[in-house]
């Protein structure tokens, strides 16, 4: 595990964004960058952190945890989903397939928890029970496991995120049913094999949200799976205990940040206020247990540039014209 001293060492060593040459034109979202060459992609995992569909700042080391992390759960669970890996020629950095990305976020929900707009507790807090086409049994208490995971799609590309069912989604002509279907039981499959695993490692895989494209005409798994972004992840041992006494549990996933913002009002509209240095610190601790203790693998701490690094690591394999 990286001391705090280096971690304090790091919040003027991350990557907030990259301007490479000679890898095509640069796409950005709130966390990853990419480099289309033909059919393929090049996709930059950045240090930046977002909640609430905005982007805080920056973590350091998260970048590389969440693409190694990726990484990980991409190949071990490629025997049982198909993804869009091509290949990993640098800790922050996945060359993937291109692909047609499916128009929804397709979220999977093991408990009733979350604080965003679009979380299951959320909403159910405010009387709905009909959430996303599920139906949602009075008495349920926060952090309470479902009888079995539910689906919860969002959609993709506006300005917020917005909760949707399989029957709206499909009228309102994002995806046709059998796409969705297929979908939908690739999901449950993967989510049960990450929650399988996840338990050995003394973790609770809380829910998670999985992207999809189509690829030479099939469905496949992209962006990321099972990582801190995508996921919640809560500590087994002391979850039941915990629950019993009204106590939140102890979490390894993004969900401090979030937390922390709404603590502080943030729920997305307005500005933002700024991340302090203790709670980036305290945020990439968490990413880096979180992807030490799931892959058995370390970070290594380096002081040399990102991007140069990642330069170097590009021209090395390839992927670098001219």
């Amino acid at each position: 595990m990286i001391s705090e001293t280096v971690l304090k060492e790091a919040l003027n060593n991350t990557l907030e964004s990259t301007d490479l040459k000679g890898v095509g034109e640069r796409e950005s979202g709130k966390v990853r960058e990419s480099y289309r060459q033909g059919s393929k992609r090049l996709l930059i995992t950045t240090d930046r952190v977002s909640a609430f569909d905005r982007i805080i700042g920056t973590i350091p080391y998260k970048g590389q945890a969440l693409n190694r992390m990726a990484e990980f759960w991409f190949e071990k669970t490629r025997d049982i989903v198909p993804n869009h890996v091509v290949a990993v020629p640098d800790p922050n950095v996945m060359v993937v397939h291109e692909c047609r990305q499916l128009p929804l976020e397709f979220i999977v929900r093991g408990y009733i928890t979350g604080v965003t707009k679009t979380s299951a507790w959320y909403n159910y807090e405010r009387g709905v029970r009909d959430f996303c086409g599920n139906r949602l049994p009075e008495g349920l208490r926060k952090h309470q496991k479902f009888e079995r995971p539910i689906l919860t799609p969002t959609t993709k590309h506006e300005v917020h995120d917005r909760s949707i069912s399989r029957d709206e989604a499909i009228t309102e002509g994002l995806i046709d049913a059998a796409t969705f279907d297929t979908a939908a039981d690739m999901c449950f499959r993967l989510f049960d094999a990450g929650s399988r695993y996840a338990a050995e490692r003394g973790l609770i895989l809380v829910d998670t949200k999985y992207e999809l494209g189509v690829l030479d005409g099939k469905l496949v798994f992209s962006d990321e799976i099972h990582t801190p972004d995508s996921s919640r992840y809560w500590f087994a041992d002391s979850y039941e205990e915990r629950l019993r006494q009204g106590l939140d549990p102890l979490k390894l996933d993004k969900e401090y940040v979030r937390e922390w913002l709404a603590e502080h009002g943030f729920l997305g509209d307005g500005e933002p206020p700024t991340l302090p240095d203790d709670v980036r610190i305290e945020a990439a601790r968490r990413y880096i247990e979180a992807f030490e203790l799931l892959t058995g693998q370390e970070i290594t701490a380096s002081n040399e540039p990102i991007v140069s690094r990642i330069e170097n690591n590009l021209r090395a394999a390839g992927f670098v014209n001219g």
